[in-house]
C-alpha cells in the first residue's frame, strides 16, 4: 500500500478501503421478525438526513461511531474530517439538525462511545494509537491512553465498555501490511493498566459485548469473519472460537452491535448494508438502502434508540456521508452503540 497521510491512512486502514464498490441484495418479506426456519428477510432503510460531503483535503468522508447520549442526543464520528471541519457531531434525530462538537488539526476518529463510569466521550484516534476522551458538550479533551502495550503500539478501532467502565478495544494491528496481528486489549478504567485478552487477529474491527455481558462478539475484517470470546469473571479471556463466516463478497465486515435480545448487527464495508444474525449465528435479516441511493459503498455502524426500536446506521461513499433509519428487532441497550 503507498504511504498516505496520516488522516486518510486512518481512513483507508480502519475501514478497509480498497476502492470497493458495489451492492449485495437478498429478498425476503419486509414485514415483521423473521420465523424460525423462515430465509433471511430485506429491511428497507430510509434516508434521515446528509451529514457530510467529500472532503477536498482527504478525498473522502466515512462516518462512524453512532452512539446515545442520555439525553437522547446521538453523537457520531467522521474518520477523514480535516482540520476545521465537524471531526465529532450531534445529531437531533427529530428535528435533522446536526450541530459540531469537536474538531482538532490532529486526530483521525474511528469510534465515540460514553463511558458509564465518568460518562466522558470516548474517542479512538487510530492513526496515533491513542484513546482521547471528551466532555459531553466537548469540551476538556484529555489524552486518556497512549502507551504501547505489550511493547507494540496500538490501532485502535472500536471500544466497548463493561458494566463497572473498563475498556476492551478492538486493536487493528497488522492492517496495512496484511499481517494478521490484531488484538483485543483491556485498558481498567483509570488508565493505569493494559493487557492483551486475544492476539492473532486478522484486522479486528467491531467489538460489542453480548446481552448478558459474558463475552465478546470480535469482527475480523481482512478474514470476514465473527469470532466470540468468552470472558472469566475477572474480565480476562475464558475461550475463543469462530462463531460466524460472512459471505461478504467484495465487502468486509465493520464494526457490530447488539440488541437487547441479543442479536448481532453486522456493519459492512464496500456495501451499504447490514447482516443481523441472532446468537447462533443465523442470519435472520439484511438492511439495505433504496437502491436509487447513489455514491454510497458503506454502511460501517449502527446505534439502536434506548429502550426503543428505532435504528439509526452511518452510511458513507463518494455521494458524501448520510444518516439512515430502521426498525430494528430487538430494543436499544448500552451495546447496542456500535462501537
Amino acid at each position: 500500500m503507498r504511504r498516505l497521510p496520516p488522516r486518510t491512512f486512518a481512513a483507508v486502514a480502519t475501514a478497509g478501503l480498497l476502492a470497493l464498490a458495489g451492492c449485495g441484495t437478498e429478498t425476503g418479506d419486509p414485514g415483521g421478525p423473521a420465523a424460525a426456519g423462515d430465509a433471511a428477510r430485506t429491511i428497507r432503510a430510509q434516508k434521515v438526513m446528509q451529514l457530510t460531503r467529500t472532503h477536498e483535503e482527504t478525498g473522502m468522508t466515512l462516518l462512524e461511531g453512532p452512539v446515545f447520549h442520555p439525553d437522547g442526543g446521538l453523537f457520531l464520528v467522521d474518520v477523514t474530517a480535516p482540520e476545521g471541519k465537524p471531526k465529532v457531531m450531534r445529531v437531533d434525530v427529530r428535528r435533522k439538525t446536526v450541530r459540531t462538537v469537536h474538531t482538532d488539526g490532529r486526530g483521525a476518529y474511528t469510534s465515540a462511545q460514553f463511558s458509564p463510569y465518568d460518562g466522558r466521550l470516548y474517542l479512538t484516534d487510530y492513526a496515533h494509537g491513542e484513546i482521547v476522551s471528551l466532555a459531553p458538550d466537548g469540551g476538556d479533551p484529555r489524552t486518556f491512553f497512549s502507551n504501547d502495550v505489550d511493547g507494540a503500539r496500538m490501532n485502535p478501532d472500536d471500544i466497548a465498555f463493561d458494566q463497572a467502565g473498563h475498556l476492551y478495544v478492538s486493536d487493528s494491528r497488522g492492517l496495512s501490511e496484511g499481517a494478521e496481528r490484531g488484538r483485543v486489549v483491556r485498558i481498567d478504567r483509570d488508565g493505569e493498566k493494559a493487557s492483551v485478552l486475544a492476539d492473532d487477529l486478522a484486522a479486528t474491527n467491531g467489538i460489542s459485548f453480548d446481552a448478558a455481558y459474558r463475552g465478546l462478539w470480535i469482527s475480523e475484517l481482512t478474514q470476514n469473519r465473527i469470532s466470540y470470546l468468552r470472558l472469566g469473571a475477572d474480565g480476562d479471556t475464558s475461550s475463543r472460537h469462530t462463531a460466524i463466516r460472512v459471505d461478504g463478497g467484495i465487502a468486509q465486515t465493520d464494526s457490530i452491535a447488539v440488541d437487547a435480545d441479543g442479536n448481532l448487527y453486522q456493519g459492512l464495508h464496500g456495501r451499504p448494508a447490514l447482516l443481523v444474525y441472532d446468537r447462533h449465528g443465523e442470519h435472520l435479516a439484511t438492511v439495505e438502502v433504496p437502491a436509487r441511493a447513489e455514491g454510497l459503498d458503506s454502511a460501517t455502524n449502527v446505534a439502536i434508540t434506548p429502550g426503543g426500536t428505532k435504528a439509526y446506521m452511518t452510511v458513507s461513499g463518494p455521494g458524501g456521508g448520510y444518516l439512515y433509519a430502521f426498525d430494528a428487532l430487538g430494543k436499544g441497550t448500552r451495546q447496542s452503540n456500535g462501537g
